[in-house]
């Protein structure tokens, strides 16, 4: 009996923690996001790659306004992000990444094959990790 008291305690404890890290840096990433600069293989992409480009954050859910529109889900934990396409040419697929907030400008590292986190914002020698850097849009 007393295990599983401590058994449910541990599981309560990681889920509020959990739930709150979730909650807390969905609130915080709410928002229309415009690129301003974006990266592959080390190479900084030309500005007209992506100048069209919006990312709209709210919770769980992303937008993506590119060449065409992409929608899904966004999972957070500890600087990781799983994101899953729901609608667009990313529809069913799963793909990793980590995030960090500095300066006013969010950055995403993401792993397009999916199968693991980068561990770093470097995409030098690295062909599958695309980096995005968005400030947030002020909206009038």
């Amino acid at each position: 009996m007393k295990k599983l008291i401590i058994s449910f305690f541990i599981c309560m404890v990681i889920s509020c923690t959990t739930t709150r890290n979730t909650k807390m840096n969905s609130y915080f990433l709410n928002g229309n996001w415009i690129p301003v600069k974006q990266e592959m293989r080390g190479t900084t992409l030309p500005i007209a790659a992506f100048e069209k480009q919006k990312l709209i954050i709210s919770d769980s859910n992303y937008t993506l306004i590119a060449e065409s529109i992409d929608k899904g889900i966004l999972k957070y934990s500890n600087n990781k992000m799983d994101i899953y396409g729901k609608e667009g040419v990313n529809m069913g697929k799963h793909f990793t990444a980590i995030y960090k907030f500095e300066n006013e400008e969010l950055s995403i590292c993401y792993n397009l094959k999916g199968d693991s986190y980068p561990e770093t914002f470097e995409t030098k020698s690295k062909p599958l990790l695309f980096l995005s850097v968005f400030k947030k849009e002020i909206l009038k």
